[in-house]
């Protein structure tokens, strides 16, 4: 398809896309009419998949893991409902052509429980988190990774005494403190508490609120290394299911709390949060029930303790279902790429990926891609920098619900789109995926969807894909501004 027509005036044209385009960015027509964003990143990509690994041979629910960098291992804990419940934890090792194998499960609390979690501490140290379901209190054991295996635990103790929910837990490394994200499920507020480590002993602060107000389940927190910042997202079910996000910066066994943003106005559910150490940003997913309950996610800068938002992305159509732990989410380092799995009740909720690209505020994704045809639940995700792939772990309904895990690669070759004096056309409206038909503001139309602008200065087309106030080579200029987001495109 070349050029479709003109929209609303001859200054604002559609074509279909030649590749992933954010809004906002300028754009350049190919010869055949088509459109590409300039410097856009084109993926080749190859996407290798291990063989499913049996890791726990009964029920598996509420999987949850991290990677050691010290023995470079995977390691996640995990309710073993085949065996009383016990929360039990396992450590896995990907090899460099993707096979995996595990060492023999451990059980960390001998009674019945759920809602687990596992946080890295550094030196092959582990804290291994689990609800008690008997006293409905949060608990925690701190563990040493020693080859296969999880030894050398410390004497299990509490976090909580509440009736805790969707424990989530990120470790502060520029103050040595776990941080404990969960929900009341009492009263359903959202609570938090620091803890410090020595030896195998924790210690911890006081219980507090970063919602003191109706939480819905869908927690997540995340530690970014960057501002050295601690990000809460949740849902406030209070003020009609909105995400929201809150910045906290540690002291001791305390911390303290920014005003919490919204991310999303609409009912909002099961929220995933990771932090990528590539561009420095905070990647919220989400299903957002005022759209169909597509699957959404929208990048984040922190400043100070507050977070500002790009625009949101699109990764999945309607009618998809989400775990109910949250959207697993992490970020590889190497290709620098975000990847989030999920069952997809439009596929008989079989087991689906999808590949992320951040550029600035913006992200974009690729289609998605099954790493299971049979059912999924309880999903999680690890990306292992010693070998730079992800495992992701899933309940599998295909096979008595057996905790399974695979192993992940992403490898990309990447090529750059040209800049010519001629090419330059405009300004991509919205955000689509390759393919689609694209909105464009051409020639004496405004693009309002820029960002940093100063009014009366022209501004010129880089290399890069981005503006500047001096040429680049070619010079092509794109137009001038009269706000900080509304840009005059070139006559």
């Amino acid at each position: 398809m070349k050029f479709v027509g003109n929209i609303a005036s001859d200054s604002e044209v559609v074509a279909t896309a030649d590749g992933a385009i954010t809004a906002g960015k300028p754009v350049a027509v190919n010869a055949n009419g088509t459109v590409k964003q300039i410097a856009q990143i084109v993926d080749e990509a190859t996407q290798a998949l291990g063989t499913n690994l049996v890791f726990e041979s009964g029920t598996t629910n509420y999987i949850s893991g991290i990677f050691d960098s010290t023995n470079n291992k995977v390691v996640f804990v995990y309710q073993d409902v085949s065996n009383s419940g016990y929360a039990s934890v396992v450590v896995c090792t990907i090899a460099s052509n993707g096979s995996m194998t595990k060492g023999t499960p451990v059980v960390y609390a001998s009674h019945s429980s759920g809602h687990q979690a596992i946080a890295y501490l550094g030196s092959g140290k582990v804290a291994l988190f689990y609800k008690d379901d008997v006293g409905e209190q949060g608990g925690i054991v701190i563990g040493t990774v020693s080859g296969t295996s999880v030894g050398s635990f410390g004497t299990a103790s509490y976090f909580s005494t509440k009736n805790v929910r969707d424990t989530r837990v990120a470790y502060d490394t520029n103050s040595s403190r776990l941080v404990i994200a969960y929900r009341d499920g009492n009263n359903d507020k959202g609570w938090f508490v620091v803890g410090s480590v020595s030896g195998t002993t924790p210690t911890f602060g006081s219980q507090t609120y970063f919602n003191n107000a109706t939480t819905n389940s869908g927690i997540d927190i995340t530690f970014d290394s960057n501002s050295n910042k601690i990000v809460i997202a949740y849902v406030d079910g209070a003020d009609s299911a909105k995400g929201k996000v809150v910045v906290g910066t540690v002291s001791g066994t305390s911390m303290s709390l920014g005003t919490a943003v919204e991310f999303e106005a609409g009912t909002t559910r099961h929220v995933g949060l990771t932090f990528d150490s590539t561009n420095n940003k905070v990647i919220v997913a989400y299903e957002d029930g005022g759209d169909s309950n597509k699957g959404k996610a929208r990048v984040g800068t922190v400043s100070g303790t507050s977070i500002s938002f790009g625009s949101e992305a699109t990764f999945t159509a309607s009618n998809s279902y989400f775990d109910n732990l949250g959207f697993p989410i992490a970020h590889d380092s190497n290709a620098n790429k975000i990847v989030i799995v999920y069952p997809d009740q439009s596929d008989g909720f079989d087991g689906e990926f999808v590949i992320g690209t951040v550029s600035d505020t913006s992200i974009s994704f690729t289609s998605s891609t099954d790493f299971e045809t049979d059912t999924v639940e309880h999903v999680a995700l690890v990306f292992d920098s010693n070998v730079n792939k992800f495992a992701i772990a899933w309940r599998d309904g295909g096979n008595s619900n057996y905790g399974t895990v695979r192993s992940l690669q992403l490898a990309y070759s990447n090529t750059t789109n040209t800049l010519t004096s001629e090419n330059f056309i405009g300004f991509a409206k919205d955000a689509v995926a390759d393919g689609a038909v694209a909105t464009l503001h051409t020639a004496n139309s405004i693009s309002r969807n820029q960002s940093s602008l100063t009014a009366g200065q022209t501004y010129f087309v880089q290399n890069d894909g981005t503006l500047g106030l001096s040429a680049d080579s070619p010079s092509v200029i794109a137009g001038t501004a009269i706000s900080g987001t509304d840009l005059i495109v070139k006559g």
